[in-house]
């Protein structure tokens, strides 16, 4: 999978929604609750050893419901390969760089059309 970054990201907060244009043209969206489940954060993870380049299948085993750990407060650039979201229950610590958001939309793809 070849990395790339986006050319546009939009919080939709009405539907709950992270739109991700990347810079080879493709549209993505991932549910806030989702991001919010595959944080990648130590504390989320359960340690740092727990932490890989890409999400882990159970992200996807976790629904959250709309809360405010699932509602989106800001969104912030990281140098020019991620982003920071704070959630607004206060959680900030997870950096989503573009190879770990790029895999969480392929996977999440992936188990939308299987």
């Amino acid at each position: 999978m070849p990395d790339s970054a986006p050319k546009d990201i939009k919080a939709k907060t009405k539907s709950a929604l992270l739109a991700i244009t990347w810079d080879n043209g493709q549209t993505d969206q991932i549910p806030f609750d989702l991001l919010r489940s595959a944080c990648p954060c130590a504390q989320c993870r359960g340690g740092h050893e727990n932490m890989h380049p890409e999400p882990q299948e159970d992200v996807f085993m976790i629904p959250l419901m709309d809360a405010r750990a699932t509602r989106i407060q800001k969104i912030e650039p990281v140098g020019n390969y991620g982003m920071g979201i704070t959630w607004e229950d206060g959680h900030s610590y997870g950096i989503y760089n573009w190879h770990y958001l790029r895999s969480l939309c392929e996977m999440k793809n992936e188990k939308e059309e299987g």
